[in-house]
């Protein structure tokens, strides 16, 4: 794949133009070269800056560009959700692969709870496919794409980043590195819980409210980092109204990167930048400024906001 097409196709998409079907499919082709070579905790370097969801919302991830920094200039990793919800997945996503094609050592992508077949038929990028290409084809090279994303990632040892959070049949980040990623996100187990599981203020294991993945309890994440040497786990996930929000006496911190979450929600967004040495500095951000965007009537179940 020649790297000028990569970049007039990254050029496109900032204007909001999707890419062809075949563009796609040849994208994807490139990036599950990419990603397959990339492990299940794959790590990351400093400095970097720690994105949470964007969920389809374009405009708001190319503002998040233009104060974070562009890529290449400034190193990514994003902790999933990229699609449904906002009205350009297709967009958010390609445009998030094409960076990965065109500059695989500066930007990192892990799979979120929705980047799943499941999911996506019932959240807007199945239906967003169909109206954009009027068939399903590029849904589905990009869902079969999303099977090869890493779990999570580990900045420079210490800094543990997936979208969930933590499971009751994961106590090392080894036991994660032997998992088998290469598959739609199973029902229950190790590697839903890692893509659904949220902190709690309450000790110990719970039930989800989510249906999937567990709640945790302070106890359980200073454990686990104690256990494996880490000093924070940083995941998205969970609105947050100021885009972060700390945890567990700052051993958990959820970054959430979509402003004004489904055009109604009102909250900031947020990233956090990681300088050399693992300081951190959180920039907040407000929704970009629009034109012409239809206004969304549909209700999304609240328990998922």
């Amino acid at each position: 794949m020649d790297y000028s097409d990569v970049d007039s196709w990254i050029e496109k998409l900032s204007k909001c133009e999707p890419l062809t079907e075949n563009q796609v499919k040849s994208l994807c082709e490139k990036a599950k070269e990419i990603l397959s070579e990339e492990s299940n905790v794959q790590p990351v370097r400093c400095p970097v800056t720690v994105c949470g969801d964007v969920h389809g919302q374009l405009h708001d991830l190319l503002e998040l560009f233009r104060i974070g920094g562009k890529s290449p200039d400034t190193n990514y990793l994003f902790m999933g959700d990229y699609v449904d919800r906002g009205y350009y997945s297709v967009e958010t996503a390609t445009l998030l692969v094409c960076l990965k094609v065109r500059h695989q050592n500066r930007i990192t992508i892990l799979r979120g709870n929705h980047e799943s077949r499941q999911i996506t038929q019932v959240y807007g990028f199945y239906d967003e496919c169909l109206r954009k290409y009027a068939n399903a084809n590029v849904w589905k090279y990009l869902t079969d794409l999303f099977d090869y994303l890493p779990l999570t990632a580990l900045v420079e040892n210490q800094i543990f980043s997936l979208h969930g959070g933590l499971s009751p049949s994961i106590d090392t980040l080894d036991h994660i590195r032997s998992l088998d990623r290469i598959q739609e996100v199973p029902h229950e187990g190790p590697m839903c819980d890692l893509l659904w599981s949220d902190p709690d203020d309450r000790c110990g294991w719970g039930i989800s409210p989510r249906g999937a993945g567990y709640t945790f309890g302070q106890d359980i994440s200073e454990t686990f980092n104690h256990h494996n040497g880490l000093t924070l786990v940083s995941r998205a996930h969970q609105l947050v109204m100021e885009g972060y929000n700390w945890c567990h006496d700052r051993n958990v911190v959820t970054i959430f990167s979509a402003p004004n979450y489904c055009y109604r929600c009102g909250n900031q967004a947020a990233v956090m930048e990681l300088d050399d040495s693992l300081k951190y500095t959180f920039l907040q951000f407000d929704p970009a400024p629009r034109k012409g965007e239809p206004h969304v009537s549909r209700r999304t179940p609240d328990y998922f906001l």
